[in-house]
């Protein structure tokens, strides 16, 4: 997908972590792996929007990422490689509704240096990847898209990594009792603490939980491959960290790797972290990473 903003590249996304061997990687970890291959969005017939950018084929992929999520998650872990993170609209709205059916509560870790708690009203530069989360926790304005079939609540979502983070936004989630941890808190009292404390919340409901990744979350200096760099962002030893606790918990049941532009990489160095930190999630210990030649 690569709808959700004007600058493209990231439908080179998925195709760059396959090259960096993400498939080897789960395999050589014991998990047996079936890549689905490419997703395309639903056809849908309205005229394009004068602000919103790519409202249509919007709309069309988050049609589609609802259905194959549910779907897949029925057969496994998913794992969507994107792509924008407009399509977590579709994918989080597909694992809430796979949630529900069997009869657990769906929560989301939101690993990014942004909220994504835009409307399509707030959002200036009318770029839809900064309205995902807006979107599957039932905030107002999106009446030109399809409802939800289940909402995600917003104390249900976690967000670590965060610095770049519009006021209305902040304040707005900050009132629905998100859990929030910018990069101030987490130099002060490092990553784990809210990770733990949101891992123990989702334990003690019995949930499913949904970690969505994008590149921004890690610093610029080791992920350049994103094309919305905010400086300041997680190391790669507390990414890794994230990960391994993720990996101990037991509780991830989908991932997203989300705003990977292979374009604005350096010789493929973001993807193969990705990938790195995909097999971490996926139980890979730190003795166990492989040295890398560049």
């Amino acid at each position: 997908m690569d709808a959700g903003k004007r600058r493209q590249g990231c439908r080179m996304g998925p195709d760059a972590l396959r090259v960096a061997g993400l498939e080897t990687a789960l395999t050589d970890l014991g998990h047996r792996v079936e890549d689905l291959g490419q997703i395309g969005p639903d056809p849908v017939d309205m005229p394009e929007h004068d602000h919103l950018v790519a409202l249509p084929e919007c709309i069309g992929w988050t049609t589609a990422l609802t259905r194959v999520a549910q779907q897949a998650a029925a057969k496994g872990m998913p794992i969507f490689m994107g792509g924008d993170h407009a399509l977590s609209m579709g994918t989080v709205a597909g694992m809430a509704a796979y949630a529900d059916q069997v009869g657990r509560p769906l929560f989301v870790l939101w690993l990014d240096a942004h909220s994504d708690f835009h409307t399509p009203q707030s959002t200036d530069s009318g770029n839809l990847h900064g309205t995902p989360v807006a979107y599957f926790t039932g905030q107002t304005g999106f009446e030109m898209f399809p409802t939800p079939p289940v909402l995600v609540p917003t104390d249900q979502v976690g967000m670590i990594g965060l610095r770049s983070v519009d006021p209305a936004e902040r304040e707005a989630l900050e009132a629905d009792n998100a859990m929030l941890a910018d990069m101030r808190a987490i130099d002060e009292h490092g990553i784990k603490a809210p990770l733990v404390a949101f891992l123990d919340k989702v334990r003690a409901a019995n949930g499913l939980l949904h970690v969505s990744f994008d590149v921004d979350f890690l610093d610029p200096a080791i992920a350049p491959a994103v094309g919305t760099t905010v400086p300041g962002g997680a190391t790669e030893r507390e990414a890794h960290l994230v990960m391994e606790l993720l990996q101990d918990s037991g509780l991830v049941t989908s991932l997203d790797l989300v705003e990977l532009n292979p374009f604005l990489d350096e010789r493929g160095r973001t993807a193969k972290l990705i990938v790195d930190l995909a097999a971490s999630l996926m139980g890979r210990r730190i003795f166990d990473r492989p040295t890398r030649s560049f």
